[in-house]
């Protein structure tokens, strides 16, 4: 029955629906992101570690940056999510339309590949919002003399191609699509499998409190999948490129020198902001987009 409720809302507004539910969830976790990409160049190259967890991370940085300081990076989350998001979960709720039949959903496998073409989609399209994301929310740690000093998401996209050329935008794109294959193969499909789940135990509703316990089960087994693909991606789209010799050669050699560096649980590192940033990301997101698809439902009966 939902599924066949779903199918009354035109493709267009899915894509809408995606990206709007996706910046309206950042507006409330982007120091959350803020805080993991610091964490996890903290250390890097086995240097100083500069936060000991993520309190002393945020403590440090309204100390040092201010409280608009927590939110640098902003207009780059919120154009990462206009086109990532807004193509992600509209591919994926498109595929997962065409994929059911007489109503049934497919099962979690299906659901499972369905999420991964579009989270690659999605990132491709999204790489140069995410490189700029990265490097604006790492530029505080450096010191002054080192930072790059983008003022906003279109500044640094601009001095991205001017200073370093127009394939910049699109470096780390291997790994970027890689975790975005294995974050969206376990967000979309375990979301809407926990959901499913929920709903069959007949002790839930199709309700906000379902989306939430759905969305929180769905941003645990996300973190724990995708936490050493992303640690890859974040370095390599932050690192520089220093007398054309670049710090990593791709994200299989920024794996093996954080291993040997680091050790191997240092590419769990940030977990907790990672999962507190993801966890409510991802509730907020299938949230807004459950109320912006019911919304247009009962504005489309009347």
């Amino acid at each position: 029955m939902g599924v066949q409720r779903q199918q009354q809302i035109p493709n267009g507004f899915k894509f809408l629906f995606g990206g709007s539910a996706g910046m309206a969830a950042t507006l409330f976790v982007q120091p959350l992101d803020l805080v993991k990409n610091r964490m996890q160049l903290s250390g890097e190259g086995g240097g100083k570690k500069m936060y000991r967890n993520s309190f002393h991370a945020i403590t440090t940085i309204l100390r040092n940056e201010g409280v608009i300081g927590i939110y640098t990076g902003l207009s780059a989350g919120l154009l990462r999510q206009a086109s990532y998001t807004t193509t992600r979960l509209g591919v994926f709720n498109t595929l997962l339309d065409m994929a059911s039949k007489d109503g049934t959903p497919p099962n979690f496998a299906t659901k499972a590949v369905l999420g991964m073409a579009a989270g690659a989609v999605g990132a491709f399209v999204g790489t140069p919002a995410e490189i700029s994301l990265i490097r604006m929310t790492s530029d505080g740690r450096l010191p002054p003399e080192q930072r790059r000093g983008y003022t906003s998401v279109f500044n640094a996209l601009s001095r991205i191609v001017r200073e370093e050329g127009l394939f910049t935008l699109w470096r780390g794109c291997g790994p970027t699509v890689s975790r975005a294959v294995v974050v969206n193969a376990a967000q979309l499909a375990s979301y809407s499998q926990a959901k499913q789940s929920l709903l069959g135990t007949g002790y839930f509703n199709d309700n906000v409190f379902c989306h939430f316990v759905a969305s929180m089960i769905s941003g645990f087994v996300t973190t724990v999948a995708s936490m050493p693909v992303d640690i890859a991606k974040t370095r390599i789209q932050s690192m520089k490129v220093i007398d054309g010799k670049p710090e990593y050669t791709g994200a299989l050699n920024v794996l093996s020198k954080t291993i040997r560096q680091e050790g191997v649980l240092s590419l769990w590192k940030g977990f907790t902001p990672y999962y507190f940033r993801l966890g409510p990301h991802t509730v907020l997101t299938f949230i807004f987009l459950e109320q912006l698809n019911r919304l247009y439902r009962n504005f489309a009966r009347e």
